[in-house]
């Protein structure tokens, strides 16, 4: 699946965002699409990247016969979604991926005509050591020659691996995003100082007290296994509220973010380890830091 030349205009901001497809994730979708239209000064393209059985999609995985992504070591049900970006797009344009755990606070456009100066092909979140893709901008014909073609991506398993770390050891094929573009829950920044808060440790995002209920009722469990927390900023917990509400003022529906066609079970690796962050559990990830020897946790 390329997207046509009538969607690769220039003032058009293309996101592709991933996002779980059985359902579970349908809070953040909205919350994510509403406060994103909001703030932008520039049309928006959103393209939900989600798990499919239509093999025609380039989305399609069959984990019983093996084909189309291998998912089995991924933390979410779309990992690995955000290097096939650019060849989606046909290799031409720009186009943005984020995770559907994100807060918009300001304008997009600010981010989609930020400059990324040559060699560079990607903006992304610098942590010490570790690149973030989680938000990234991807000038999409200078990446092609440093990313493997779509088929390529879905038959590796460590496809998702394997990339992040051909980024990270050619540094100089990472512009550094602002940080206030993807701002990891919080970072101790005041509200007014945050353009994208992406809510990202996944036992203490707040759509969970909503969407855990939700299934609940529906008899479906939550892709996430982990342990469920509260998160640390409480303020930030009322601003999602916040949005969360408005995006229903203003007409939205949780039913206009479902899928039409539910993927079934999720082959992906258990989250019940799940360590967090430093933002959110500083304590914990420095213990777990300090018994392992090792400045590379993720």
């Amino acid at each position: 699946m390329i997207l046509p030349m009538s969607e690769l205009a220039s003032d058009t901001v293309r996101v592709f965002v991933g996002c779980d497809p059985n359902d579970c994730d349908l809070e953040q979708m909205m919350v994510l699409d509403h406060s994103l239209r909001r703030h932008a000064s520039l049309p928006v393209e959103v393209h939900w990247m989600r798990l499919s059985g239509d093999p025609s999609s380039a989305w399609f995985s069959d984990p019983r016969r093996g084909l189309g992504w291998q998912t089995e070591r991924w933390a979410t049900p779309f990992s690995g979604f955000r290097w096939a970006v650019p060849e989606i797009c046909g290799f031409k344009g720009r186009a943005i991926y984020m995770d559907t755990d994100v807060l918009v606070l300001g304008d997009i456009a600010e981010l989609w005509r930020a400059p990324i100066a040559a060699p560079a092909v990607v903006f992304a979140k610098r942590e010490r050591r570790d690149l973030r893709f989680c938000v990234s901008v991807w000038e999409c014909a200078a990446a092609r020659a440093h990313l493997p073609a779509l088929a390529t991506l879905q038959r590796e398993a460590r496809s998702h691996e394997q990339c992040a770390a051909c980024f990270e050891t050619n540094p100089g094929l990472v512009a550094e995003i602002d940080h206030r573009f993807n701002c990891v829950d919080g970072e101790g920044l005041p509200i007014d100082q945050i353009r994208m808060l992406h809510y990202s440790d996944m036992g203490t995002q707040f759509s969970h007290a909503r969407s855990f209920p939700r299934l609940a009722q529906e008899g479906r469990p939550h892709w996430f296994d982990g342990r469920v927390l509260p998160h640390p900023r409480r303020d930030l917990a009322a601003l999602f509220d916040e949005c969360f509400d408005d995006a229903l003022a203003s007409g939205r529906r949780l039913d206009d973010y479902r899928n039409p066609r539910p993927f079934g079970p999720l082959v992906k690796k258990s989250e019940r380890r799940h360590r967090g962050n430093r933002t959110t559990r500083p304590g914990l990830v420095e213990r777990v830091r300090r018994a392992l020897g090792s400045n590379n946790l993720r």
